[in-house]
């Protein structure tokens, strides 16, 4: 075994663009594990805690980017720390002189005219610092950091909202703001619908399925998970809804969450309701009831949020190709499963998506496991080994401390999936493929071996294993929706029109019940 580390002094590199470097370097011929992040003392720790730690490492500034390599031996190690050293080059790209490099977000302000929006992806310990210069100097803000305090979050919000700015964050992935998709977003048409998303994968998945209803986006904002906490009171979707209302080309607005708690429902509710233009509330698993008695259409999944807006919108709903829950495909399955083959397991990238699965789930089974369910009993107290209906998001801290996100790095799922194919309760297994910009660029070519491997194995042993795939995406992104489909269909994967038919497919496939 080997350890090499190459230290480049006052290097800095975006969290988005060292995300997409390192999942790349983890696929190098001969690494066993690459990380690659700035010289934090969070970084260090990750690495001391799985044993990369080298004495270069531990020396290493703030302002210094780490590169650690794992591999069988030394010659394997310095080769693979070249080839990385290249993939740096190459996330350059090929200077041609109109590319500049600032220093300060000052200095941005002052010689780019027009400039009006950052998007903050440093160390969280210095995201909020940067958050502030950006507000301060005029500029809408992004936060893709994550680790910054609450009492900061509320700050800089109350700051933006007081200088009527939008501060999205921090922990945003999805932002699509005058036809730009920012961090994680699809490529989808533009129309009259805006979103306002406490959720990126959620909002990527209303704005999609509006896509395929025929409907369009104006704009996406993000406002990060924790907007509608008590302490931070649903600033930004509050802003966000009152940003869109004055929004000319907006003309139906989308809420995408899950449930708030009580008084910041409240709040967020009595803005949507006085702000002059039909809102579809998806707050998943929320109240019903709260959302209709505000005056206000309620999307109890994301399917049905997107069709009530694209309807609203103006699109004929004969027109629309609702994509229908394919029946006779449930019984078809069912009768392939043995009947100890009772169990889902969903191995998930995006959170939201498993949390509707999950609830889809919950409506006809009560034994639903998830390393991300609010009630302790249901909350797996190892992430590694499932129980019964078990619904993994591996996009949560449990599995993204210090390591890419698995919308670009799919090396802990693949590994999941082959564990999951050897339980003989296993009926089906639900895999999510994100396609867009900042995702991998062909999330379902590099899971094939695995899928092919996974089937093998139950085949082996005289089961059936059902393969459940969402591919979320739109045919205007870049890795070609078509293609991915059909890829996965090649390997024997079903695919689901949307996440909530993954959902009720999962649920339908493994029910034993007539």
């Amino acid at each position: 075994m080997a350890i090499k580390t190459a230290i480049k002094r006052n290097t800095y590199f975006d969290s988005v663009s060292l995300m997409s470097v390192t999942g790349r370097a983890n696929a190098v011929a001969g690494v066993e594990q690459a990380m690659i992040g700035m010289g934090t003392a969070m970084n260090k720790e990750v690495l001391q805690n799985v044993g990369m730690l080298t004495p270069e490492a531990a020396e290493a500034q703030s302002g210094d980017l780490m590169i650690v390599v794992r591999s069988a031996s030394d010659e394997i190690a310095e080769k693979a720390l070249v080839e990385i050293d290249e993939l740096f080059k190459q996330k350059g790209g090929n200077e041609t002189g109109r590319k500049m490099n600032y220093a300060t977000i000052e200095s941005v302000v002052a010689h780019v005219p027009g400039a009006n929006l950052a998007i903050i992806a440093v160390a969280g310990e210095f995201a909020s610092r940067e958050a502030r210069r950006a507000l301060e100097s005029g500029l809408h803000v992004m936060m893709f950091s994550d680790n910054v305090s609450i009492e900061d979050e509320v700050a800089l919000k109350t700051l933006a909202h007081d200088k009527g700015l939008l501060m999205m964050g921090p922990d945003c992935g999805t932002a699509y703001i005058g036809g730009v998709g920012l961090c994680f977003a699809n490529a989808v048409r533009a129309g009259n619908i805006g979103i306002v998303g406490a959720s990126g994968t959620g909002s990527q998945e209303v704005a999609a399925r509006i896509h395929d209803f025929g409907g369009g986006i104006t704009q996406i904002i993000g406002t990060g998970g924790r907007d509608l906490n008590e302490k931070v009171g649903g600033i930004m979707m509050i802003d966000g809804i009152n940003a869109l209302a004055r929004d000319p080309a907006t003309e139906v607005i989308v809420l995408v969450s899950k449930p708030p708690a009580k008084s910041v429902q409240d709040k967020v509710l009595a803005a949507a309701a006085s702000c002059g233009k039909p809102v579809v509330a998806c707050l998943l698993g929320g109240s019903e009831e709260a959302v209709t008695k505000a005056g206000l259409q309620f999307g109890k999944t994301t399917k049905e949020a997107a069709l009530k807006a694209v309807i609203i919108g103006g699109k004929k709903e004969e027109e629309i190709n609702k994509r229908a829950l394919n029946l006779p495909l449930i019984a078809e399955t069912r009768a392939k499963l043995k009947p100890e083959q009772r169990y889902i397991r969903a191995l998930l990238c995006g959170g939201t998506l498993c949390e509707e699965m999950m609830l889809i789930a919950k409506e006809s089974y009560d034994n639903v496991y998830s390393n991300i369910a609010k009630d302790p009993a249901r909350k797996l107290k190892d992430v590694s080994t499932s129980i019964e209906h078990t619904f993994i998001d591996f996009g949560d801290d449990d599995f993204t401390r210090g390591r890419p996100h698995p919308m670009i790095d799919p090396s802990q799922r693949l590994a999941r999936l082959v564990q999951e194919a050897r339980d003989p309760s296993v009926g089906v297994i639900v895999l999510d493929f994100i396609l867009g910009y900042g995702a991998h660029e062909d999330p379902a070519g590099v899971m094939i071996p695995a899928l092919v491997e996974a089937k093998q194995i139950a085949a082996a042993e005289g089961r059936h294993l059902e393969i459940l795939g969402y591919v979320l995406g739109t045919d205007l992104d870049s890795q070609s929706l078509a293609e991915q489909t059909a890829k996965l269909s090649e390997v024997g994967v079903t695919i689901a029109s949307s996440c909530t038919n993954a959902g009720l497919l999962a649920r339908g496939f493994v029910s034993k019940e007539n």
